[in-house]
């Protein structure tokens, strides 16, 4: 039997993330139980506010605690669900929940998993200090800036380290649960709830779903410079010593700042920028892989699909296949 502690933030909550991981237990209660020949439930779950008071989103839905963090002395896995809007401010309405969060991990050696950017909460306990993490890629360079001291994984969907979980964005929360039923329960119960669900099961990865908009979250103007110029002439052949001379910063300094501003090195940057100006193709034209790949400035098909899929974990073919509505039904 475990005790699982889904909180209830205050403030601006994904209220998706409290209430599909309850249902979602409970249902894997219900046929653990039937399989198990049980007469208890296998998990005992309490949504865990700041106070009793029900909490209200969006002036519209009201979730009530069933306990407060003064009457949840011993937990097993506390569920850090979702914040959004501005996190710095989420963060402050919900301080009081690290040191609880902080002490049934270290006195009780609970496990905590995050879902979505849930992780800021989590990140702020500085449990996840020398840890990997996921969270929503629109998040990513806010989080890294805010927590270098985390190893931030951003394709993930799921990530696993020592007791500590988090999982990627949106609704890939609803992956991360059917993960942790197994974990806890089993592969059968996992996949019977993935059945009557709807789920899809084992999907581990979140590239495809990457917006590539550029890292802007600097305070560098001439690693900006460069940057606008990647995406304004990505079509053609681009010398990262030329970028760096335009700028009029050396090369090795260019390197160290280009990398320090964006997470990623320029060669890294520019194969972003032309895999994203690739997707878009792919969603929108009728062109085949060869013309999409001539119009981001690429000339070897093998390199073209190995970067392709290093940033999307599709196929060309396979993207195009699920993510144009025209080239699906043709």
């Amino acid at each position: 039997m475990k005790h699982i502690s889904i909180l209830v933030p205050v403030g601006n909550a994904i209220i998706d993330t409290i209430i599909a991981p309850y249902n979602l237990l409970k249902m894997a209660n219900s046929y653990y139980k039937s399989i198990n020949e049980l007469n208890e439930d296998h998990f005992i779950i309490d949504l865990v506010g700041l106070s009793n008071e029900p909490v209200q989103y969006h002036n519209l839905f009201q979730v009530t605690p069933t306990s407060t963090i003064d009457e949840i002395k011993k937990t097993d896995l506390i569920i850090v669900t979702a914040i959004s809007g501005d996190l710095e401010k989420e963060i402050r309405n919900n301080a009081e929940f690290m040191p609880w969060i902080k002490k049934q991990r270290i006195e009780n050696d609970a496990e905590i998993a995050s879902l979505c950017k849930g992780a800021f909460l989590l990140a702020e306990t500085g449990l996840l200090n020398g840890k990997s993490c996921a969270t929503h890629w629109t998040a990513h360079e806010q989080f890294r800036h805010r927590y270098p001291r985390v190893n931030l994984v951003p394709e993930k969907i799921i990530s696993e380290d020592n007791g500590i979980y988090s999982s990627g964005g949106a609704y890939s929360f609803l992956n991360f649960m059917l993960y942790l039923i197994e974990k806890y329960c089993g592969r059968e119960t996992a996949i019977w709830c993935s059945k009557v669900s709807e789920i899809d099961f084992d999907r581990i990865n979140q590239d495809q779903f990457m917006i590539f908009s550029g890292q802007k979250e600097h305070d560098d103007d001439s690693i900006k410079r460069a940057q606008l110029y990647i995406e304004n002439n990505y079509k053609e052949k681009l010398n990262i010593d030329e970028i760096a001379n335009m700028v009029k910063i050396s090369g090795r300094s260019f390197l160290r700042r280009f990398k320090k501003a964006t997470s990623n090195n320029p060669l890294e940057y520019i194969q972003r920028v032309k895999i994203e100006a690739a997707k878009k193709m792919l969603e929108s034209s009728a062109l085949n892989i060869q013309e999409v790949m001539y119009g981001v400035g690429y000339i070897d098909e093998k390199a073209f699909r190995n970067t392709f899929r290093k940033y999307t974990g599709l196929s060309p073919l396979d993207y195009r296949s699920k993510y144009n509505r025209e080239m699906a039904f043709s």
